[in-house]
Order: structure tokens, then sequence, then C-alpha cells
């Protein structure tokens, strides 16, 4: 009898539990939704993989059901995903106001508790300071010509090989290119390779939240681990031998660190060295290889990018000089490729924010507490805002202004937290691009196909074979690859 007894509460608390979990408190009216399964939410759902370059089918099918506002349970945690134009602009207009910068646990256990990510207020603008001391406009003028350098050197290792797998290429370009202005890391002298623990760090980042041995999470945090070991070590190591100028990010921070009454911790500075190493290099190489996958498909866009860098390369006094800022600052197609690749590519599959207090927006409640996920990639694909949005056409950004984010636009973040990298990125890509289509033409070999889980993957890498172009040295007529 006892056990009967013991058997039918256990069984009410249980229910009591599931009704509790699926029909959450609030003081008014929640977006319409499902929590899921308790605990485990929508988030296998949310993970599930997509080969189509279209909305995530998680959010796609819910925007279909529910509208553009919906609720889910992720992680444990519970999310109002947005792909709402007005919600998402509210949301990052009131940014210290009504909603603060938050990510799910696991993200901060990968990113570090003290991540740019994670702080805000004074401190979150004193790290952006920093960073745009190394990536401000002045900076990079004075990078553009170790760009090219970079670029060009790797093009032409890279056609003396039969193919190349663009993504991996592209990545250690990068890598190579950012740790060396960031901590004057190099690669061919050091007997780490610290790029490794980023790429066991990257296949995680993304992934179900499991730490046991063999998951992609558990490889992710031993990457970070790893990596963040190797910055120490080097942090150490500066430290114990001041005054070497290498004038680095490091000895920056380093300075930064040793300011009396400095605000600055090492933990926050370390953690700022991962993001950066990480940040850098991942986006950046996942939008070049896309952009190049674009080209490979579309011969007009090729031949108009084409056209306007060799026009560069006509307009010179000496033709063997390197690219000037003015002429990066002249490639009004380039930067119309340069965002229509990101609109596409939608890198970031989520922005996270927290309500700080309850919300009232077009008739819903958004409680104190709850996370808001801003969906760029559904304001990227709406066809009310861009006409045929799966269609490539760098055309659409004629006359369009952008220096930074708009209701429609989100693909470098938004608000005060729109990405400090985003000038540094479209460097990269523009002298990449010019380097590529005025030297080289190049073929596909295999890849290329696209997987989304539901950040951005070449499962298969995407393989071309590059070769110089025969130039005809008394004008720059070249063949079109």
């Amino acid at each position: 009898m006892l056990a009967l007894v013991i058997g039918a509460l256990l069984v009410i608390c249980i229910t009591h539990w599931v009704y509790n979990w699926r029909n959450p408190r609030c003081n008014g009216k929640l977006p319409p939704g499902s929590m899921g399964f308790p605990l485990l939410g929508e988030t296998l759902q949310f993970f599930g993989p997509s080969t189509t370059s279209d909305i995530h089918p998680f959010v796609k099918e819910r925007m279909k059901r529910h509208g553009p506002i919906f609720k889910t349970s992720l992680v444990g945690r519970s999310v109002i995903v947005s792909a709402d134009p007005d919600l998402n602009h509210f949301v990052f207009l009131q940014e210290g106001q009504l909603f603060q910068s938050w990510y799910p646990d696991t993200f901060t256990e990968i990113f570090g508790r003290q991540n740019v990510g994670s702080l805000h207020g004074f401190m979150y603008k004193y790290l952006k300071n920093l960073v745009l001391n190394l990536f401000g406009p002045e900076s990079l003028k004075k990078m553009l010509p170790e760009v090219e350098r970079t670029a060009c050197r790797r093009l032409q290792r890279w056609s003396s090989q039969e193919t190349v797998e663009l993504k991996e290429a592209t990545a250690s370009m990068i890598f190579d290119l950012t740790a060396k202005k960031l901590i004057s890391y190099d690669q061919d002298n050091s007997s780490e390779n610290l790029r490794e623990n980023f790429v066991a760090f990257i296949q995680g980042l993304i992934s179900f939240p499991l730490d046991i041995p063999g998951t992609a999470y558990h490889k992710c945090l031993q990457g970070r681990r790893n990596g963040m070991k190797m910055l120490k070590n080097l942090l150490n190591e500066r430290r114990a031998m001041p005054g070497k100028n290498r004038s680095d990010f490091f000895d920056y921070v380093l300075e930064e660190l040793q300011k009396e009454g400095t605000i600055l911790s090492e933990a926050i500075a370390l953690d700022l060295m991962f993001v950066l190493l990480f940040a850098s290099f991942e986006t950046t190489s996942l939008a070049l290889t896309l952009a190049v996958k674009f080209l490979s498909d579309d011969p007009s866009v090729l031949k108009k990018l084409t056209e306007e860098h060799e026009t560069i390369l006509r307009n010179r006094e000496d033709p063997d000089s390197g690219l000037t800022w003015k002429e990066y600052k002249s490639m009004t197609y380039t930067f119309q490729f340069i965002n229509e690749t990101v609109r596409l590519a939608n890198i970031v599959p989520g922005i996270f924010r927290k309500a700080l207090r309850e919300i009232q927006f077009k008739g819903y409640t958004i409680p104190a507490g709850w996370a808001v996920m801003v969906c760029p990639p559904a304001v990227h694909l709406n066809p009310a805002k861009y006409q045929d949005p799966q269609a490539f056409n760098p055309s659409r950004w004629e006359g369009v202004e952008m220096n930074g984010a708009s209701k429609n636009f989100m693909a470098f973040g938004g608000g005060m937290r729109f990405c400090v990298g985003t000038d540094f990125t479209k460097v990269q890509m523009a002298v990449f691009l010019h380097c590529l289509v005025t030297k080289y033409r190049w073929q596909p070999v295999k890849g290329g196909n696209i997987l989304r889980t539901p950040g951005l993957q070449f499962p298969d890498g995407f393989h071309i074979q590059l070769m110089e172009k025969t130039r005809l040295m008394s004008s720059h007529v070249s063949l079109h690859g």
C-alpha cells in the first residue's frame, strides 16, 4: 500500500514538474512555442545538421508555425528566439539598459568566464578600446602592406601544389598573420603548434555540450586548456625578459597590466587573447572560402570583380608598387561583394542577450532572466527585405552605405557590441581577393558542400587547383578563371 502511495506521489510530482516546464510562469503572455523535454528542451533539434544554406530548419519550421518571435528551451535555458527585425533592433538598442550580453554556460566554459562577450559596462568599453588600438583604421593602414605580402606569398605557394583545400589554407594564413600581430608567434620557429588547439576547439564549439572523452565538446575544452596554457607560458616568458621591443599586442597588454590601479587582470587579458585568435581566423576563413565558391559558380560576378582590381593596377604609376589605402577604399564593387558573401554565409547562427527585467514587446512578455536569441540568418534571408534572398547578387548593395549594422543586416553583430574586428576582416578579404583575381585563375576539384549544425561548416572542405595567369607584359590583359 505504501509503495502505491509513494508511486502515485512520484507520478504526480513528475507530472507537475513536466507541466510547469512546458508552461513557464509569466505575468503576461509568453510568445508561442514549445519548451520541449524537461532539461533537454529542444537542444537536439537546434543542433540537428542541415545541408541547405537557407534558414536552419529549427528556426524556419517554428517561424512557420508560430511567427517570427517564439519561445523554446536550449541547453537548459528558457529562450525567446527572434527573427523579427524590430525586436532585434530593440534588443541591440537597449544593451546595458534592458538587456545584457549573455551566452549559454557551455560558451563561457569554452571562451572563459572573463571573456569579452561576458563582460559589461565600463570593463567591456575598456577592452573594446584596447582591441581598437590593434584593429582600428590607423593600425590597419600600417598593416596593409603586410596583409598583401602574406596573401601573395601564400597564393604563390598554393599555385605550386597540385590542389589546395581552401578553408584550411586560408585559416592557416589568417591565423599566422593574426598570431604574429597579437603575440609575435611564428609557426616555423615555434616548438608548439598553437593553431592545432584552435582546430580542436572549433570542432566542438557549436556542438552538444557533453563533456565526456570522445565527444566534440570534450575535445573543444581540451583545445582551450592547451591553448590557454601556451598563452600563459608566453606571458610568463615576456615578464621574465622585459625590454625586448616586439611592439605587438601582447606587449601593449603587459604594459596595461603593470600600470598602477589597472582594471585589467591576467585572466581577462589571457581570455581576450584567446578570443581574438579564435575569432579572427575562423570566421574570416569561412567567409573567404565561401567567397571563392561564389566566384567559381558565377563567371559574371568574377568578371566584374576582376575588372575592378585590374583597373586599380592599370591606374598605377608604378605597376610594381603595393596596394595603397586609397586604392583599398576605392574598391566599391568588392565591398558589395563582401557584404553579399557575409549576408549569405550567416556564419553566426545566433546572437544572445539576457533580459534584465520583464519586458513587453508587440503584445508579448519577455520575463526577467530569460535569454533572447537574435537570429541573423532569418533577417538576411527574409524575402520581404531581400528580393530572391537565396540568390548571390552583390549588385543589390549598390548605393547602400554600410558602415555598421542595420535592422536588416547584422553579419557583424549590432548595437554597442558591433564587432571590433569588422574592418580587419574586410581588409583581409579585399586584399586576398585583389591578389587572387589579378594574378591567378582556379578550378574547383572537389568538396564545397555546406553543412550547418547550426554553424557553417565545409564537411569535405573546398579543394581547388590554383594556376598563375599568363600575363601579357605590355598590358594587364588576363585570362579569367
